[in-house]
């Protein structure tokens, strides 16, 4: 297992990753990397969106993903902006679904779509990114 990688953005700020199992537990290392991300930033208010953010990916990548490993990434590319990501070796591009009143799941990225002002994802050449981005009031506190 890697270590958490912290490298700086365009805008200054430090972005954080860090690879994790592909396993349930792992959310809860995802929430932490998220918690830490905006505190550092002083954008404390993204705390509560973004682990309930970082925890619906983080979710899908356990369920849908291929591979053993995941890679959570929480960076600032603006100054009113988080954006979370999560990496995987599945090329199989998330959806929206509709999911029956009875149904267990399938409101994940319905929930990620309500807290984000924008999600999306990028393909890779062996997977790819889920990501989300949070809009925030901007902070000067780096």
């Amino acid at each position: 297992m890697q270590p958490p990688v912290t490298l700086t953005c365009s805008t200054g700020c430090p972005r954080y990753s860090e690879t994790l199992p592909r396993e349930p537990g792992s959310a809860a290392t995802a929430r932490r990397l998220v918690r830490v991300a905006v505190a550092v930033w002083g954008l404390d208010e993204a705390a509560d969106d973004g682990t309930l953010v970082v925890t619906e990916l983080v979710g899908n990548a356990v369920r849908h993903a291929r591979g053993h490993l995941i890679r959570v990434t929480v960076s600032r590319p603006a100054a009113a902006r988080v954006r979370i990501g999560v990496v995987d070796r599945s090329k199989a591009r998330p959806g929206l679904m509709s999911p029956g009143t009875e149904d267990e799941g399938g409101r994940g990225l319905a929930l990620v779509a309500a807290l984000a002002g924008s999600w999306g994802c990028d393909p890779l050449p062996w997977g790819k990114r889920v990501w989300a981005e949070l809009h925030v009031a901007a902070q000067t506190r780096r």
